[in-house]
C-alpha cells in the first residue's frame, strides 16, 4: 500500500534524530563546549589587545576556537554528514595540537606568545591534546548505521 501515510511515516522515519549523545558523550560534548567557549574568548581578547605583537599565535588561537565551535556542533547533531564534519574537524584538531605543539618546543621563537595548541595544550591541562583522542574513539563507537 503506498501514499501519503507511508510517505509520512518514512520521512518521520529518516527524519528522527538518532541519540548519540549519552553517558559520556555528554561529557565530552560539555568539554568542548568548555573548549570552544575559552578558545574563542582568549583568541578575542588576544587579537583585539595586542594581535601586532603575535599575529601567527593569536590567529592560530582563533582558528583552534572555530574547530572547537564547529566539533562541538557535529558532535551535537545527528546524520552522516555531521558526522563527517565531527571526524573532519576532530582530526584536524589532533593534527593542528600535535604540529602546533611539536613546533613550539622545536622552534620556540616561533611561539612566544601562546596558543591553545602550544606545548601540546599545556595552558589547558592538556586537555587538547587527550580531547581529540577521546572524541575519535567515541565518534567510531558510534558510526550512523552500526549495529
Amino acid at each position: 500500500m503506498t501514499g501519503p501515510q507511508n510517505e509520512a511515516d518514512m520521512k518521520t522515519a529518516v527524519d528522527a534524530p538518532t541519540r548519540r549523545v549519552t553517558g559520556i558523550g555528554r561529557v565530552l560534548i560539555a568539554v568542548y563546549g568548555l573548549l570552544a567557549l575559552a578558545a574563542t574568548g582568549r583568541s578575542f581578547v588576544q587579537i583585539a589587545e595586542s594581535f601586532a605583537d603575535a599575529p601567527l599565535s593569536y590567529s592560530l588561537s582563533a582558528l583552534a576556537a572555530v574547530v572547537y565551535i564547529v566539533a562541538t556542533i557535529a558532535l551535537v547533531r545527528s546524520g552522516r554528514g555531521w558526522y563527517r564534519v565531527a571526524w573532519i574537524t576532530i582530526g584536524f584538531e589532533l593534527l593542528g595540537v600535535l604540529v602546533i605543539g611539536t613546533l613550539s618546543l622545536v622552534e620556540p621563537a616561533l611561539f612566544q606568545h601562546k596558543t591553545v595548541w602550544s606545548v601540546f595544550g599545556r595552558g589547558y591541562g592538556f586537555v587538547p591534546l587527550v580531547l581529540p583522542l577521546l572524541g575519535m574513539w567515541w565518534l567510531a563507537r558510534r558510526a550512523p548505521g552500526r549495529a
